[in-house]
C-alpha cells in the first residue's frame, strides 16, 4: 500500500509534549499529520501544561513569596506582610494555561497539522476511529487510515482502592479546591506528593504527610532524601513515615483519615499522590495486538517501535522515564526515523545516563546522573565531595535553612557521574553542569573551572577534600 493511499503519514493520539512536538515537527518536514485529543478534559499541552510542571511551578513561585515577606526583615523591610488571595491565584493560573493552550494549537494548525477534538480508537495497524460531539450534542464518528500511528497519550493519577477513595483527590484536582484547605494530608512519598506538602505549606496550609516507606524519594541519593526531608520538616511540614492509610471518611469535622496504628486526623482535603499509570483504557490496544506491560505501559523497542510495526509509543505512556523533555526527545527521535531529519542536521538518538531532573521542593532538588549507591553498584570504586553550609541569604534572612552539595566521582577514570543539589535554585545550577557531565567532564575539570563568587553555585567547583571513597 502507498504512502499516498492513507489519509495521513503519521496520525498522533494524544495531544501533550511528545505529541504536539512529533506533530509538528513532521507536518515541517512535509509529512500529512492529524492529531487526536479530548481537548475538553484540559487542553492542549498535556498533563505538564495543565495539571503538572507549570501550574505547580507556578504554585511553588507563590508558596516562595510567604517565605521572602518573612526573610525580608533580615534586610530591613518593614510593615504587614499582604495575605493569600486563593481566588487572585487560581484566576491568574488558568488564564496562563489558557494562552499557552492557545499556543499550543496554534504551533499546530499553523505547521498544517489537523487536529481533532475526539477520543481516538486503534481499530488496526493502520487503522484509528474517533469518537467526537456535534454541536447538537450528538455522537459523531470518523475513521482515517494512516502510515504511522504514534502513542503520546501519557499517564494519569492512580488511587488505589479503599474505604472512602471517593472523598480524596489527586494532583489533578488540587489546583482548583475550593475553598483553600486550611488542613491538608498529603499521601504519598514521590517527588509529586513532596513538591505539593512544600506547595501548600508554603502557601499556609497545615500540611501533614503520610508515607508508607522508610523515607520519602526512593530512588534518589539517599543522603539527599533524608536531607531535603529534615528540611521539610524544619519548614512545617509534618512529615509521617512508615505511615498508610486504613479509611478516609467524611464528617461534620472534615475528613477523618485513619492511619494504620490507630492514628486519626481531620482534614479539609486528603491529596494522594501514589503514582501514576499510563493512559491505555479504551486505545483499543488489545484487539490491535500491541504488547503492553503490567502496568498497562506501552512495550517498544530502542526505535520506540511497538510490536505492531506501524505504531510507535512515546513518552509516559511507555513508562520508562516519566520527564517532559524525555517526552519531547523521544518524539523528535521518531520523526527524524520516519521522515528524516531537519536539513543539514543528523538524525537524533536518545540517550537516557545523565538526564538532569528537579523538584520543587522547598528546599528545592536538583540532580542529574547515578546516586552513590547506584554509582557503587555500576562503576565500583567511587570518591565522594560533599559540602553542607548556610547559603549567604539566610546570615540575614533569620532563617535555618541549609543547603547540600555533592558529587560523585568514578575513582579509575576521574570523571563526575553523579552530581546532586539541595538547595536554591537547584534546577537552574544543575542545567549547566548537566550539559558538562554530558560530555564525559572529569573532577580535574571541575577543580580547574573558575567559581563564580559569591553563589552557592561556586561550591561545585571548590570542593577538593573527599569525604569518603
Amino acid at each position: 500500500m502507498s504512502a499516498s493511499s492513507f489519509d495521513f503519514d503519521l496520525f498522533v493520539i494524544g495531544g501533550g509534549s511528545g505529541g504536539v512536538r512529533a506533530a509538528r515537527m513532521a507536518a515541517q518536514r512535509g509529512a500529512r499529520v492529524g492529531l487526536a485529543e479530548t481537548l475538553g478534559a484540559d487542553g492542549l499541552g498535556g498533563t505538564c501544561v495543565n495539571v503538572g510542571c507549570i501550574p505547580k511551578k507556578l504554585y511553588s513561585y507563590a508558596a516562595h513569596y510567604h517565605e521572602a515577606f518573612e526573610e525580608s526583615r533580615g534586610f530591613g523591610w518593614e510593615g504587614e506582610a499582604p495575605t493569600l488571595n486563593w481566588a487572585t491565584l487560581k484566576a491568574n493560573r488558568a488564564r496562563e494555561i489558557g494562552r499557552l493552550n492557545g499556543v499550543y494549537g496554534n504551533l499546530l494548525r499553523g505547521s498544517g497539522v489537523t487536529v481533532f477534538e475526539a477520543f481516538a480508537r486503534i481499530t488496526g495497524a493502520h487503522g484509528i476511529s474517533l469518537a467526537t460531539l456535534n454541536a447538537d450534542g450528538s455522537a459523531g464518528h470518523q475513521s482515517f487510515t494512516a502510515k504511522h500511528i504514534l502513542i503520546a497519550t501519557g499517564g494519569t493519577p492512580h488511587v488505589p482502592h479503599f474505604v472512602g477513595r471517593e472523598h480524596v483527590i489527586t494532583s489533578n484536582d488540587i489546583f482548583d479546591l475550593e475553598p483553600f484547605p486550611q488542613r491538608l494530608v498529603v499521601v504519598g512519598g514521590g517527588y509529586i506528593a513532596c513538591e505539593f506538602a512544600s506547595i501548600f505549606n508554603g502557601l499556609g496550609a497545615q500540611v501533614t504527610q503520610l508515607y508508607r516507606g522508610e523515607q520519602v524519594l526512593r530512588g534518589f541519593d539517599d543522603e539527599i532524601r533524608h536531607f531535603v526531608a529534615a528540611e521539610m520538616v524544619k519548614a512545617g511540614v509534618d512529615l509521617h513515615l512508615d505511615a498508610g492509610v486504613v479509611d478516609v471518611r467524611k464528617t461534620d469535622e472534615g475528613l477523618r483519615v485513619t492511619c494504620e496504628g490507630g492514628a486519626v486526623l481531620t482534614a479539609d482535603a486528603v491529596l494522594y499522590a501514589t503514582g501514576r499509570v499510563p493512559n491505555t483504557q479504551g486505545l483499543g490496544l488489545e484487539a490491535v495486538g500491541v504488547a503492553q506491560g503490567a502496568k498497562g505501559e506501552v512495550i517498544v523497542n530502542g526505535h520506540y517501535q511497538t510490536n505492531v510495526p506501524s505504531i510507535f509509543a512515546v513518552g509516559d505512556v511507555t513508562s520508562r522515564v516519566q520527564l517532559t523533555p524525555v517526552a519531547l526527545g523521544e518524539a523528535m527521535v521518531v520523526v527524524d526515523q520516519l521522515f528524516g531529519p531537519a536539513s543539514g542536521k543528523a538524525a537524533r538518538t536518545m540517550g537516557y545516563d545523565f538526564i538532569p531532573t528537579a523538584v520543587f521542593t522547598h528546599p528545592s532538588i536538583g540532580t542529574v546522573g547515578y546516586s552513590e549507591a547506584q554509582a557503587r553498584e555500576k562503576f565500583g570504586e567511587v570518591t565522594i565531595f560533599r559540602s553542607e553550609f548556610k547559603a549567604l541569604k539566610h546570615t540575614l534572612s533569620g532563617r535555618t535553612e541549609r543547603t547540600l552539595m555533592k558529587l560523585v566521582v568514578e575513582t579509575k577514570t576521574d570523571r563526575v557521574v553523579g552530581l546532586h543539589m539541595v538547595g536554591a535554585d537547584a534546577g537552574e545550577i544543575v542545567q549547566g553542569f548537566a550539559v558538562a557531565m554530558k560530555a564525559g567532564a572529569t573532577k580535574a575539570i571541575f577543580d580547574s573551572t573558575i567559581g563564580i563568587h559569591p553563589t552557592a553555585a561556586e561550591e561545585f567547583v571548590t570542593m577538593r577534600e573527599a569525604v569518603r571513597n
